[in-house]
């Protein structure tokens, strides 16, 4: 995850990361290359170690996280079977050591998040809550927002902080000379993020429909569920012939900067998000973004980077995407240089640093609470 990257990046030298993961992508079939198995692997700043799935997978976790010493137990996703949901029964049960948990979210506790398999979710939480699984368990929110989704569905005196996601380094190095913006030429729209159904690109080709101007739409992002990415290439084929889409799947995270450069629109209309890490990598350089307003990225109308929308108004996102189409080459310039600005300061990241160092202090006992709850 680039929370998690960016996290071991930012406070590898204060904090010994030990990081229990996958040996595989969402998706993938094969793992990673050049990985040692059963042992501990250096990466960056962290110690990896790398678990492949089968029957043996939960053996393996819970012969690590009773064995290994640590002070703090950070666990990323509400719902995982294998990285959340087995270390905190094997708490309850007293097994490995008895330490504070921080449980991150991610944005699951949002209603477009909740909204997908909303039944199987609303009973299970129930259920959690019934017999304590997260009982004495801190929640990590990325934003005011997030801590009030929390909050609504595990109670006022659930102890929540706030300590936003830490953003990727601003890309100083993009050269602005090759995204220079032709009205003669389709406008550059793209969607980049994980192909499933929380991410709304079936939304995104459905509003497309209803835009008249000329649109080269890239889509990049892994696959996720066979079937979802079957539908929206069904609906791409039925765009009409001035809409043009390319898909080009997942690509290094080295690339990302590059790409999102290169175009002349970010189109997001995500279910929800805590933090966005990709939205905050298209405003660093330079691209404008139009998303819905399910993330903590409100108010760029009045910043004058981009638009955050309502989902039921497709007529508002489809009239930003024309509207774009229209600007002329340096008035598109100089709203580049600005939102390049924007991110400049939105993204400065020592009080944000400050905050997820303070959660850590602090959920260990090792500082009084000085983190915002």
């Amino acid at each position: 995850m680039r929370t998690v990257a960016n996290l071991v990046n930012r406070l590898g030298e204060e904090f010994d990361f030990h990081i229990i993961t996958s040996d595989r992508d969402s998706g993938d079939v094969e793992p990673y290359l050049g990985l040692s198995y059963l042992c501990w692997n250096r990466v960056s700043q962290a110690q990896v170690f790398y678990t492949p799935p089968g029957l043996k997978r939960p053996l393996r976790l819970v012969r690590l996280f009773s064995r290994t010493p640590h002070e703090l137990l950070y666990l990323n996703s509400l719902f995982d079977p294998a990285f959340t949901l087995l270390p905190l029964f094997l708490r309850g049960l007293g097994v490995g050591p008895g330490v504070p948990v921080v449980l991150a979210p991610r944005g699951e506790f949002s209603a477009g998040a909740l909204g997908l398999k909303k039944t199987k979710k609303a009973i299970f939480l129930f259920i959690a809550r019934l017999f304590g699984l997260y009982r004495g368990v801190i929640w990590q929110a990325s934003s005011e927002y997030e801590a009030a989704d929390i909050r609504a569905w595990m109670g006022r005196n659930a102890r929540v902080m706030v300590a936003p996601n830490l953003p990727s380094p601003i890309h100083e190095a993009v050269d602005l000379c090759v995204i220079g913006r032709q009205t003669e030429n389709p406008l550059r729209l793209v969607f980049f993020s994980r192909l499933s159904p929380k991410k709304n690109l079936d939304v995104a080709l459905r509003l497309l429909h209803s835009v008249r101007v000329p649109v080269d739409f890239s889509i990049y992002g892994p696959q996720e569920d066979r079937a979802y990415l079957e539908q929206c290439r069904a609906l791409a084929a039925s765009l009409p012939g001035h809409i043009k889409v390319f898909w080009h799947g997942a690509i290094h995270p080295e690339q990302v900067a590059g790409v999102l450069a290169r175009q002349d629109l970010f189109l997001f209309p995500t279910r929800g998000e805590n933090y966005g890490h990709v939205i905050a990598e298209a405003l660093s350089v330079g691209t404008p973004v139009l998303i819905a307003d399910t993330t903590p990225w409100r108010d760029l109308a009045s910043a004058g980077v981009g638009w955050d929308l309502p989902l039921g108004d497709e007529s508002a996102f489809v009239d930003r995407i024309e509207y774009c189409a229209g600007i002329a080459p340096t008035e598109y310039a100089v709203w580049r240089e600005r939102v390049r600005r924007y991110a400049g300061r939105k993204l400065a990241v020592e009080s944000i640093i400050e905050a997820n160092r303070q959660l850590f202090l602090c959920a260990a006992g090792r500082v009084a609470v000085s983190a915002r709850e």
